[in-house]
């Protein structure tokens, strides 16, 4: 019998966010096994500790369908799991992913845990040809006319690659009607996990949807890791306002799935280049339960 978690990442409210799995002890699980959990709990993502000890935590993350490197919401549910379970009281940690070492870092009020914090992996970026815009906005179900011509349109990735295709406005975002086989021929094509649309509802903040059906994940909820890369792409290309060199971003994401929540992002700049980005975000546990293959 293994035990696990479901948790809301995200937000405070049960339900809502984006959905977790999570696995405190899954040091005797085969990778079958932890692909065969992962299914059953059909969250987007269940995260597994396969090794605790001092201050490093492996883990493997999972889909219903495979194994990613990274995942940005399944990290800020482990974190609130790790916390309430006593396995971490705020000290130095880091988890030791296939995308690399990710440090956590634990806000808590009086005693008790508000905030999970994740320094992402390098920022990293690349341009998609020109041809792309016409072809995600045909998968997305619009025109490229209302495809948004001053925000960069390109691929970013601080751990898993996505496509950002910036949109004009939330009306046209809260539309969209995806081909996702289509998205998923794209997405493969093009070398991103994710096509993940993005609207400026101010001057640093956005909403968002993501399509990854290449991951077997039609819609993510709430996606930590693609609103890291998308902060840190507008920082770079001079979209945010900094102050001290750092840039801070929201990122509203899951209203069009009926499971909103929040992403907080802090960019630091050194000129023109992001020396790292940094994705904050609350938890909340939805339930416990067993299982038994």
């Amino acid at each position: 019998m293994i035990a696990y978690s479901e948790v809301s990442a995200f937000t405070l409210t049960p339900g809502q966010g984006n959905r977790a799995g999570v696995v405190l002890d899954a040091s005797g699980l085969s990778e079958r096994q932890m692909q065969a959990l992962a299914a059953f709990l059909e969250a987007p993502e269940t995260v597994f500790v396969t090794r605790l000890g001092g201050h490093l935590v492996q883990v493997r993350y999972f889909t219903p369908t495979q194994e990613v490197e990274f995942c940005g919401h399944a990290t800020v549910a482990l974190g609130l799991m790790l916390a309430q379970a006593g396995l971490w009281a705020g000290e130095n940690l880091e988890l030791e992913t296939l995308a690399g070492r990710i440090p956590l870092r634990l806000v808590c009020e009086a005693g008790i845990p508000q905030q999970i914090w994740m320094r992402q992996k390098r920022h990293e970026t690349r341009p998609l040809p020109l041809s792309v815009r016409a072809e995600l906005a045909e998968a997305l179900g619009i025109s490229d006319r209302f495809v948004h011509r001053g925000l960069p349109l390109a691929a970013a990735s601080t751990g898993l690659w996505t496509a950002f295709v910036p949109l004009l406005d939330s009306i046209v975002l809260d539309g969209l009607e995806p081909d996702l086989p289509r998205i998923a021929e794209l997405s493969q094509a093009y070398g991103v996990s994710s096509v993940y649309a993005y609207v400026p509802m101010g001057v640093n903040r956005f909403a968002a949807r993501d399509f990854a059906p290449l991951l077997g994940i039609p819609e993510d909820p709430v996606t930590g890791s693609a609103g890291g890369a998308l902060l840190g792409l507008l920082a770079r290309e001079g979209r945010l306002p900094l102050r001290s060199g750092r840039a801070n971003g929201v990122i509203y994401q899951g209203h069009a799935c009926g499971s909103p929540g929040e992403v907080e992002v802090e960019v630091e700049m050194q000129g023109d280049q992001v020396v790292a980005v940094h994705v904050g975000g609350q938890a909340v546990l939805d339930r416990e339960g067993y299982w038994d293959e």
